[in-house]
């Protein structure tokens, strides 16, 4: 049995820890409520814009605008992959590293083009065969519209240049606290057929159809890079605050167990003494 030393020790060191993950817990909490509401109200712009890109580029013709043609070959893809730059986050990060793996190995790796939005997967894959071509980490406050606004660009400019086949992300999509769920979405060409958010009305274009197509498509790859970053920044928090709470519990269940075996300690202690002066009396009086 360990010594009474010792186990206070223990006991201290869990408190400390559980301090810390109490007080991560209630910093998670605090901003999970804002993430939460930025990313649903993401949602539903990120919906009707790309209907509102399907009926135009439907009226139009796909042929009629580089971001919208589709290859023959995905023969190299470009993969932003979007994590976190911290831990403590249960399996917010391996859970997503995990789908890139996968989709790594499906499409080839010698075939991927990867960006890495935060330091837990560049940290991963800087170690691994795979071809990175772009990091952004250490980013105070996590990624932003104008992050996005950059990588758009880039990205678009990479497609229509032939650069690359196809543009895809990988994140976590907030589902809630308890459930974030790794998503892999296309993000270049834009699939010209049905989707959810499109519609049947028949628009009036100004000044032209083919201008309006152009300005929305940009918009749409912005407006999507950014729903991903809003939808990871959610998880994150929400992955984060329930990893903490779990912590802290568990520290409660610990620091019960080792004040249990604390007070058996005390108690074998407090009966040994005993033992030692009842016999040394017993020694006397014989």
């Amino acid at each position: 049995m360990a010594s009474l030393k010792s186990i206070r020790k223990r006991i201290g060191s869990v408190k400390s820890t559980q301090k810390i993950t109490k007080a991560m817990k209630v910093v998670s909490a605090a901003k999970l409520r804002r993430a939460q509401d930025a990313a649903t109200a993401a949602r539903p712009y990120a919906v009707k814009l790309t209907g509102l890109l399907q009926n135009v580029s439907s009226s139009v013709g796909a042929a009629s605008h580089p971001l919208l043609q589709t290859r023959d070959e995905e023969k190299t893809v470009h993969l932003l992959l979007v994590t976190g730059d911290r831990g403590l986050c249960g399996g917010f990060n391996t859970n997503v590293i995990r789908k890139a793996e996968a989709f790594l190995n499906e499409r080839g790796r010698d075939n991927v083009r990867m960006t890495v939005v935060g330091r837990r997967g560049f940290d991963y894959f800087r170690k691994r065969p795979v071809k990175i071509v772009g990091e952004h980490i250490n980013l105070q406050g996590g990624p932003n519209a104008e992050l996005a606004a950059q990588l758009g660009e880039q990205l678009a400019r990479e497609f229509a240049d032939a650069t690359v086949d196809a543009v895809y992300v990988i994140y976590n999509r907030f589902r809630s606290a308890l459930v974030q769920t790794p998503t892999v979405d296309q993000l270049l060409p834009l699939a010209t057929g049905e989707a959810d958010g499109a519609d049947s009305l028949e628009y009036l274009y100004e000044p032209n159809a083919v201008e309006l197509l152009d300005r929305l498509l940009r918009r749409y790859v912005n407006v999507i890079i950014h729903r991903a970053f809003l939808e990871s920044v959610a998880s994150e928090h929400g992955a984060r605050m329930t990893s903490m709470d779990s912590a802290t519990n568990n520290a409660t269940d610990m620091i019960g167990r080792l004040t249990l075996e604390m007070n058996r300690a005390r108690q074998a202690t407090i009966t040994k003494e005993l033992m030692e002066i009842i016999g040394g009396a017993e020694a006397l009086n014989g």
